[in-house]
């Protein structure tokens, strides 16, 4: 498995671009308690993500049947770590439930589209090396 650093680079720049101009109405009209809850979304989203690229940048060079394994298998599971996670910021850490899922899906969103992207290219860089 070889990492290309441009992927996480791309994320954690997503992260700080779209973090900091979140920041601006949370900063202005939220509570603490609703600042927590995004980050934490926002982490979440972002974990979820780079344990996705992981499992691309494993399987992209195996079989297609392995690819799709890998791939859609992990996102089940972590769709599954996901929703525990969510149940246990909600009940554990009583985060505020609105401001941790709105976060965590618009970070979900951009990095899937990224995630999307990503793949895409690595399809046709495939296409044309061969």
């Amino acid at each position: 498995m070889k990492i290309h650093w441009s992927f996480p680079i791309q994320i954690l720049l997503t992260l700080l671009i779209v973090g900091g101009i979140a920041s601006v109405p949370f900063l202005r009209y939220g509570t603490r308690e609703m600042i927590e809850s995004a980050i934490a979304g926002a982490l979440l989203a972002t974990i979820n993500v780079l344990l996705g690229y992981a499992a691309i940048a494993y399987a992209f060079n195996k079989s297609t049947t392995t690819f799709f394994k890998v791939v859609v298998g992990g996102m089940g599971i972590r769709l599954l770590l996901l929703a525990i996670a969510l149940v246990v910021a909600i009940k554990v850490f009583e985060l505020n439930v609105v401001a941790l899922v709105g976060g965590m899906g618009v970070f979900y969103a951009i990095y899937l589209i990224l995630e999307i992207l990503y793949i895409q290219k690595k399809v046709n860089s495939k296409h044309q090396s061969s």
